[in-house]
């Protein structure tokens, strides 16, 4: 799935990397407790749905290799997060559904889960 699929599926606002959104997104993740992402390895090119809008959410994206952010419950983080997320080439989206609506959303639309290594 593209990221611009993912956008229209929940009807999301780019907050940043607009020049990004026919990247592939291989499965998605969702939790705002960043080192359950960590202690998982998720796959390289996930999304990541959260509502934790800190530095951290970045962070994690980065490390574990996530290919993009959607902010859930209308979230918007601020502008040093945002240039953080330009930095490292992390497209950032918005939108105003929560968790279990996004992930549902997404998962019947063709979107599966991460898979967890052990």
């Amino acid at each position: 799935m593209k990221l611009s699929e993912v956008k229209e599926i929940l009807n999301a606002e780019v907050i940043s990397g607009a020049d990004n959104m026919e990247i592939e997104i291989t499965g998605g993740a969702a939790s705002d407790l960043m080192s359950v992402l960590l202690g998982r390895k998720p796959k390289e090119g996930a999304l990541l749905l959260t509502g934790l809008t800190s530095i951290q959410a970045i962070n994690t994206s980065v490390l574990a290799g996530m290919a993009a952010v959607v902010f859930v419950r209308g979230k918007k983080p601020d502008d040093a997060i945002v240039s953080h997320a330009r930095t490292h080439k992390i497209p950032i989206l918005s939108t105003a559904y929560n968790m279990f609506l996004s992930c549902g959303r997404l998962y019947s639309n063709g979107l599966k889960s991460i898979t967890w290594l052990p």
